[in-house]
Protein backbone atom coordinates (compact mmCIF):
# COMPACT_ATOMS: atom_id res chain seq x y z
CA UNK A 1 0.00 0.00 0.00
CA UNK A 2 1.59 3.27 -0.98
CA UNK A 3 2.04 5.96 1.93
CA UNK A 4 2.49 8.88 0.10
CA UNK A 5 -0.55 9.53 -1.40
CA UNK A 6 -0.74 12.90 -3.00
CA UNK A 7 1.47 16.11 -3.61
CA UNK A 8 1.01 19.97 -3.76
CA UNK A 9 3.14 22.22 -5.08
CA UNK A 10 1.59 26.09 -4.50
CA UNK A 11 2.60 30.06 -4.23
CA UNK A 12 2.09 30.90 -1.37
CA UNK A 13 1.24 34.47 -1.96
CA UNK A 14 -2.04 33.62 -3.46
CA UNK A 15 -2.36 30.31 -3.17
CA UNK A 16 -1.53 29.48 -6.88
CA UNK A 17 -2.09 26.05 -7.81
CA UNK A 18 1.97 25.14 -9.57
CA UNK A 19 1.66 21.73 -9.52
CA UNK A 20 0.24 18.08 -8.08
CA UNK A 21 0.64 14.32 -8.70
CA UNK A 22 -2.27 12.45 -10.55
CA UNK A 23 -4.80 11.04 -8.44
CA UNK A 24 -5.44 7.53 -9.17
CA UNK A 25 -6.97 6.68 -4.94
CA UNK A 26 -10.54 8.12 -4.42
CA UNK A 27 -11.26 7.05 -1.09
CA UNK A 28 -13.49 9.10 0.57
CA UNK A 29 -10.88 10.29 3.61
CA UNK A 30 -8.24 11.13 0.87
CA UNK A 31 -10.74 13.05 -1.27
CA UNK A 32 -11.41 15.24 2.31
CA UNK A 33 -7.82 15.93 3.21
CA UNK A 34 -6.84 17.18 -0.38
CA UNK A 35 -10.06 19.41 0.29
CA UNK A 36 -8.59 20.57 3.66
CA UNK A 37 -4.62 21.09 1.58
CA UNK A 38 -6.65 23.33 -0.61
CA UNK A 39 -8.09 25.18 1.76
CA UNK A 40 -4.74 25.44 3.53
CA UNK A 41 -3.33 26.51 0.42
CA UNK A 42 -5.22 29.56 0.13
CA UNK A 43 -3.90 31.36 3.27
CA UNK A 44 -0.87 29.61 3.66
CA UNK A 45 0.80 33.24 4.96
CA UNK A 46 -0.83 32.88 7.71
CA UNK A 47 0.94 29.20 9.03
CA UNK A 48 4.37 28.75 9.89
CA UNK A 49 6.96 27.21 6.99
CA UNK A 50 6.26 23.73 8.37
CA UNK A 51 3.54 22.38 9.91
CA UNK A 52 1.35 19.05 10.31
CA UNK A 53 -2.19 18.37 10.27
CA UNK A 54 -3.42 14.68 11.81
CA UNK A 55 -6.11 13.03 10.64
CA UNK A 56 -7.69 10.03 10.98
CA UNK A 57 -5.74 7.65 8.92
CA UNK A 58 -4.24 10.38 6.80
CA UNK A 59 -2.42 13.55 7.53
CA UNK A 60 -0.98 16.50 5.47
CA UNK A 61 2.30 18.00 5.49
CA UNK A 62 3.60 20.75 4.34
CA UNK A 63 7.01 23.17 4.02
CA UNK A 64 7.11 26.64 2.73
CA UNK A 65 10.25 27.96 1.03
CA UNK A 66 10.78 31.29 -0.74
CA UNK A 67 7.62 31.72 -1.59
CA UNK A 68 6.59 28.32 -2.61
CA UNK A 69 4.76 25.68 -0.73
CA UNK A 70 5.56 21.47 -0.50
CA UNK A 71 2.46 19.71 0.43
CA UNK A 72 1.72 16.21 0.81
CA UNK A 73 -1.14 13.43 2.12
CA UNK A 74 0.42 10.49 3.26
CA UNK A 75 -0.71 7.69 5.38
CA UNK A 76 -0.66 7.90 8.91
CA UNK A 77 1.99 5.16 9.28
CA UNK A 78 4.55 6.93 6.93
CA UNK A 79 7.15 7.92 9.94
CA UNK A 80 7.23 11.98 10.00
CA UNK A 81 10.78 12.45 8.80
CA UNK A 82 10.33 10.13 6.21
CA UNK A 83 7.31 12.88 5.42
CA UNK A 84 9.13 15.28 5.71
CA UNK A 85 12.58 14.22 3.41
CA UNK A 86 9.91 13.29 0.55
CA UNK A 87 9.11 17.65 0.45
CA UNK A 88 12.73 18.71 1.20
CA UNK A 89 13.19 15.79 -2.00
CA UNK A 90 10.36 17.78 -3.96
CA UNK A 91 11.71 21.19 -2.89
CA UNK A 92 15.04 20.68 -4.49
CA UNK A 93 13.47 18.83 -7.39
CA UNK A 94 11.03 21.62 -7.93
CA UNK A 95 13.89 24.98 -7.39
CA UNK A 96 16.34 22.83 -9.68
CA UNK A 97 13.96 23.51 -12.66
CA UNK A 98 12.34 26.85 -11.87
CA UNK A 99 13.31 29.98 -10.97
CA UNK A 100 11.50 32.32 -8.20
CA UNK A 101 11.15 34.67 -11.38
CA UNK A 102 9.20 32.03 -12.85
CA UNK A 103 6.82 31.14 -10.48
CA UNK A 104 6.09 34.62 -9.59
CA UNK A 105 5.27 36.01 -13.09
CA UNK A 106 3.07 32.28 -13.24
CA UNK A 107 -0.64 33.84 -13.99
CA UNK A 108 -2.95 30.48 -14.25
CA UNK A 109 -3.48 27.79 -12.78
CA UNK A 110 -1.24 24.50 -12.73
CA UNK A 111 1.24 26.36 -15.18
CA UNK A 112 4.19 23.17 -14.44
CA UNK A 113 1.61 20.66 -15.06
CA UNK A 114 4.98 18.36 -16.73
CA UNK A 115 6.38 18.98 -13.21
CA UNK A 116 3.89 15.90 -12.34
CA UNK A 117 6.22 13.31 -13.66
CA UNK A 118 8.72 13.81 -11.66
CA UNK A 119 5.91 14.00 -8.63
CA UNK A 120 5.06 10.37 -9.57
CA UNK A 121 8.94 9.31 -9.99
CA UNK A 122 9.67 10.56 -6.41
CA UNK A 123 6.54 9.47 -4.91
CA UNK A 124 7.26 6.17 -6.45
CA UNK A 125 11.14 6.06 -4.91
CA UNK A 126 9.77 6.89 -1.97
CA UNK A 127 7.04 3.87 -1.47
CA UNK A 128 9.04 1.01 -2.49
CA UNK A 129 12.06 2.41 -0.86
CA UNK A 130 11.08 4.61 1.98
CA UNK A 131 14.45 6.64 1.49
CA UNK A 132 15.71 10.01 0.00
CA UNK A 133 16.54 10.19 -3.60
CA UNK A 134 18.30 13.08 -3.73
CA UNK A 135 20.68 15.44 -1.60
CA UNK A 136 18.57 15.37 1.61
CA UNK A 137 19.68 12.17 4.29
CA UNK A 138 16.94 10.98 6.55
CA UNK A 139 19.27 11.71 9.53
CA UNK A 140 19.62 15.70 8.76
CA UNK A 141 15.75 15.99 8.58
CA UNK A 142 15.81 14.38 11.82
CA UNK A 143 18.03 16.39 13.56
CA UNK A 144 16.12 19.39 11.69
CA UNK A 145 12.86 17.92 13.24
CA UNK A 146 13.81 17.97 16.66
CA UNK A 147 15.42 21.40 16.79
CA UNK A 148 12.66 22.97 15.03
CA UNK A 149 9.37 20.63 14.99
CA UNK A 150 6.86 21.47 12.79
CA UNK A 151 3.59 23.20 14.52
CA UNK A 152 0.74 20.90 14.94
CA UNK A 153 -2.48 22.80 13.03
CA UNK A 154 -5.53 22.06 14.19
CA UNK A 155 -8.54 21.85 11.42
CA UNK A 156 -10.70 24.42 13.62
CA UNK A 157 -7.71 26.69 13.13
CA UNK A 158 -7.74 26.12 9.07
CA UNK A 159 -11.32 27.20 8.93
CA UNK A 160 -11.01 29.83 10.50
CA UNK A 161 -8.01 31.31 8.74
CA UNK A 162 -9.70 30.72 5.58
CA UNK A 163 -12.81 32.13 6.45
CA UNK A 164 -10.98 34.93 7.71
CA UNK A 165 -9.12 35.22 4.29
CA UNK A 166 -11.97 34.50 2.06
CA UNK A 167 -14.95 36.85 3.64
CA UNK A 168 -16.43 34.39 6.15
CA UNK A 169 -15.45 36.49 9.24
CA UNK A 170 -15.99 39.76 7.11
CA UNK A 171 -12.75 40.17 5.99
CA UNK A 172 -12.34 40.99 2.06
CA UNK A 173 -10.05 38.96 -0.27
CA UNK A 174 -6.06 39.15 0.43
CA UNK A 175 -3.33 40.46 -2.06
CA UNK A 176 -3.63 38.25 -4.85
CA UNK A 177 -6.98 36.27 -4.09
CA UNK A 178 -9.90 36.86 -6.81
CA UNK A 179 -12.04 39.27 -6.22
CA UNK A 180 -14.39 38.30 -9.48
CA UNK A 181 -18.37 37.99 -8.56
CA UNK A 182 -20.11 35.11 -10.40
CA UNK A 183 -22.09 36.18 -13.62
CA UNK A 184 -24.97 38.77 -13.28
CA UNK A 185 -28.02 36.88 -13.63
CA UNK A 186 -31.40 37.96 -14.93
CA UNK A 187 -33.03 38.35 -11.73
CA UNK A 188 -29.89 40.74 -10.60
CA UNK A 189 -30.10 43.13 -13.81
CA UNK A 190 -34.24 43.59 -13.23
CA UNK A 191 -33.14 44.50 -9.51
CA UNK A 192 -30.13 47.09 -10.77
CA UNK A 193 -33.34 48.39 -13.06
CA UNK A 194 -35.84 48.67 -10.39
CA UNK A 195 -33.31 50.26 -7.72
CA UNK A 196 -32.02 52.56 -10.90
CA UNK A 197 -35.94 53.77 -10.98
CA UNK A 198 -36.44 53.95 -6.99
CA UNK A 199 -33.16 56.29 -6.91
CA UNK A 200 -34.25 58.15 -9.50
CA UNK A 201 -38.15 58.68 -8.01
CA UNK A 202 -36.69 59.88 -4.54
CA UNK A 203 -33.94 62.11 -5.91
CA UNK A 204 -36.96 64.28 -7.83
CA UNK A 205 -38.77 63.99 -4.80
CA UNK A 206 -36.38 65.61 -2.87
CA UNK A 207 -34.93 67.95 -5.22
CA UNK A 208 -38.26 69.02 -5.50
CA UNK A 209 -39.35 69.31 -1.80
CA UNK A 210 -36.41 71.68 -1.55
CA UNK A 211 -37.75 74.29 -3.38
CA UNK A 212 -41.00 74.05 -1.25
CA UNK A 213 -39.16 73.65 2.33
CA UNK A 214 -37.04 76.90 1.65
CA UNK A 215 -40.19 78.32 1.08
CA UNK A 216 -42.08 76.83 4.27
CA UNK A 217 -39.40 77.53 6.38
CA UNK A 218 -37.71 74.82 6.86
CA UNK A 219 -40.86 72.64 7.78
CA UNK A 220 -40.53 70.00 5.87
CA UNK A 221 -36.10 69.35 5.99
CA UNK A 222 -36.92 65.60 7.32
CA UNK A 223 -38.63 64.57 4.17
CA UNK A 224 -36.22 66.16 2.36
CA UNK A 225 -33.33 64.07 4.08
CA UNK A 226 -35.38 61.12 3.96
CA UNK A 227 -35.44 61.26 0.21
CA UNK A 228 -31.65 62.42 -0.35
CA UNK A 229 -30.96 59.17 1.90
CA UNK A 230 -33.01 56.87 0.59
CA UNK A 231 -31.71 57.79 -2.99
CA UNK A 232 -27.89 57.36 -1.36
CA UNK A 233 -28.85 53.88 -0.21
CA UNK A 234 -30.52 52.92 -3.57
CA UNK A 235 -26.87 53.72 -5.40
CA UNK A 236 -25.13 51.83 -2.82
CA UNK A 237 -27.46 48.67 -2.91
CA UNK A 238 -26.50 48.83 -6.89
CA UNK A 239 -22.54 48.86 -5.84
CA UNK A 240 -22.54 46.17 -3.60
CA UNK A 241 -24.65 43.67 -6.24
CA UNK A 242 -22.01 44.82 -8.55
CA UNK A 243 -18.76 44.71 -6.40
CA UNK A 244 -17.28 42.45 -4.13
CA UNK A 245 -17.05 44.05 -0.79
CA UNK A 246 -15.63 43.60 2.70
CA UNK A 247 -18.58 43.01 5.66
CA UNK A 248 -21.02 42.80 2.96
CA UNK A 249 -23.53 41.30 4.92
CA UNK A 250 -24.35 44.18 7.49
CA UNK A 251 -24.03 46.37 5.19
CA UNK A 252 -26.59 44.82 3.16
CA UNK A 253 -28.92 44.74 6.08
CA UNK A 254 -27.94 48.48 7.15
CA UNK A 255 -28.79 49.78 4.01
CA UNK A 256 -32.22 47.54 3.86
CA UNK A 257 -32.68 49.34 7.37
CA UNK A 258 -32.21 52.66 6.48
CA UNK A 259 -34.68 52.48 3.11
CA UNK A 260 -37.14 50.88 5.15
CA UNK A 261 -36.95 53.31 8.14
CA UNK A 262 -37.45 55.88 5.49
CA UNK A 263 -39.91 54.92 3.59
CA UNK A 264 -42.07 54.63 6.62
CA UNK A 265 -40.87 58.22 7.24
CA UNK A 266 -42.27 58.91 4.10
CA UNK A 267 -46.20 57.49 4.56
CA UNK A 268 -47.90 60.66 3.41
CA UNK A 269 -46.12 62.23 0.85
CA UNK A 270 -46.12 58.84 -0.77
CA UNK A 271 -48.83 56.23 -0.68
CA UNK A 272 -49.01 53.00 0.88
CA UNK A 273 -48.26 51.20 -2.65
CA UNK A 274 -45.16 53.34 -3.40
CA UNK A 275 -43.85 52.20 0.22
CA UNK A 276 -44.49 48.27 -0.96
CA UNK A 277 -43.38 48.96 -4.13
CA UNK A 278 -39.54 51.00 -2.80
CA UNK A 279 -39.35 48.07 0.36
CA UNK A 280 -40.26 45.58 -1.77
CA UNK A 281 -37.01 46.51 -4.47
CA UNK A 282 -34.63 46.95 -1.46
CA UNK A 283 -35.40 43.46 -0.03
CA UNK A 284 -34.91 41.92 -3.71
CA UNK A 285 -31.79 43.74 -3.99
CA UNK A 286 -30.36 42.87 -0.63
CA UNK A 287 -31.30 38.88 -0.89
CA UNK A 288 -29.44 38.95 -4.45
CA UNK A 289 -26.32 40.69 -2.84
CA UNK A 290 -26.25 37.98 -0.46
CA UNK A 291 -26.89 35.18 -2.52
CA UNK A 292 -23.94 36.32 -5.65
CA UNK A 293 -20.61 34.59 -4.32
CA UNK A 294 -17.22 35.00 -5.34
CA UNK A 295 -16.05 32.60 -8.32
CA UNK A 296 -14.00 29.90 -7.14
CA UNK A 297 -10.12 31.17 -7.71
CA UNK A 298 -9.12 27.80 -9.29
CA UNK A 299 -9.85 24.91 -10.76
CA UNK A 300 -8.46 21.56 -9.82
CA UNK A 301 -7.63 20.40 -13.37
CA UNK A 302 -8.69 16.55 -12.72
CA UNK A 303 -5.81 16.73 -10.32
Amino acid sequence: MSLILFAFVVRVRDGLPLSASTDFEHNRELQERKQQLRTISKTLAHFPERGTIKGRDLNIYFVSSEGVSYMTVCHCRLPVAQAFCFLEDLRWEFTARFTSTVVALAARPYPFLEFDSTIQKLKQHYNQSGGPALEVTLAEVQGDLRVHPPQVINLEEVELTNGTANGHMEQGPGPGQNGRLQPVTAAGILSLVLNIVCASLNIIRGVHLIEYTFQDDYEGMWNVVAFLLAFVCCLLQCHLYLFHSSLKKPKSFTLLIAIVLCNLYLLGPRNPWQLIFHISVASLSTVLILTRKLQDRTNDCGV
